[in-house]
């Protein structure tokens, strides 16, 4: 056995130990979408590394390996390449699809890759499950046409060509749409795609502070400044104050270890100033 197969194995039965299980599961439907609620619920989406101006790779094993080790994953590129590796040893047949999320229809117009979506199939069944739509799915969705309800919300499978499709999100989502073709990108083109959009001044993940989390009854997220849950229990509040901020980004797993103390007054600071900016627009 190779020294790199040693240390997959090891990673992967870490990751395991951070979802809360002690031995692999057998590559069933029941089990990916046990695995896909755990790990929603160990592991935060979040963008810090990126507004801190020092993104992670999206190499996915390296990214496996942080996860395991107790660190942050990141968004869609990260959760989505590491959970590829995890079911892969895991014994489950996967692809990857070319994503694009959209919000409005000029912006589906133009198809860039900025979604990793990944494709299991289990007994002749093709199953969706995707760890980086933030606010959407709680588990995998089936690829058959047609309306899904998981808790509060509703989506739709609205169209199946062939190896690609198409979604639209709850009305209430942070999105509308995502479109998958059947082009499978390489990893070269996830890192390129990675790089755009956590490049400032124009890369989407580079303008506000996102941590958030789906849980059976809904969803919860910290935006900028702004904390926000909507499903059961639906609240809304700004967190002007510093310690209160710091306490709800790490309420929601955010590790912030290596984080300075200044470099998160920093960003505290840049958070409050731009959402400020933002209710002076007329924008709230």
């Amino acid at each position: 056995m190779t020294t790199a197969i040693v240390e997959t194995t090891d990673t992967v039965d870490r990751y395991l130990a951070r979802l809360g299980l002690a031995a692999r599961p057998a590559p069933t439907a029941e089990a990916l979408a046990d695995l896909h609620r755990r790990h929603l619920d160990a592991v935060p989406y979040e963008n810090l590394a990126i507004m801190l101006g020092r993104p992670d790779a999206t190499d996915p094993e390296r990214t496996l390996a942080r996860i395991a080790a107790g660190g942050n994953a990141g968004y869609c590129f990260h959760h989505n390449g590491a959970f590829e590796v995890a079911l892969r040893a895991f014994g489950y047949a996967v692809q990857r699809r070319f994503g694009h999320v959209w919000t409005t229809q000029e912006a589906r117009a133009t198809p860039l890759l900025n979604h990793l979506v990944l494709l299991v199939t289990i007994d002749s069944r093709r199953w969706w499950p995707d760890l980086g739509l933030g606010d959407a799915f709680r588990e995998p969705v089936e690829l058959v046409t047609g309306p899904v309800s998981q808790g509060p919300f509703r989506y739709e499978v609205c169209e199946i060509l062939g190896e690609g499709w198409s979604f639209r999100h709850d009305p209430a989502g942070s999105f509308a749409g995502v479109d998958v073709s059947a082009h499978a990108p390489a990893l070269d083109e996830v890192a390129a795609a990675h790089r755009r959009l956590s490049t400032p001044p124009d890369g989407r993940f580079t303008r506000v502070l996102v941590a958030q989390r789906r849980d059976d009854a809904g969803i919860e997220w910290l935006r900028g400044i702004r904390h926000q849950r909507a499903g059961d229990g639906a609240f809304g509040r700004d967190l002007h104050g510093y310690d209160d901020w710091r306490a709800t980004l790490t309420s929601f797993g955010v590790s912030l270890s290596g984080v300075a103390e200044r470099e998160l007054l920093d960003l505290h600071a840049r958070m409050r100033a731009a959402h400020e900016e933002w209710l002076a627009a007329g924008d709230a």
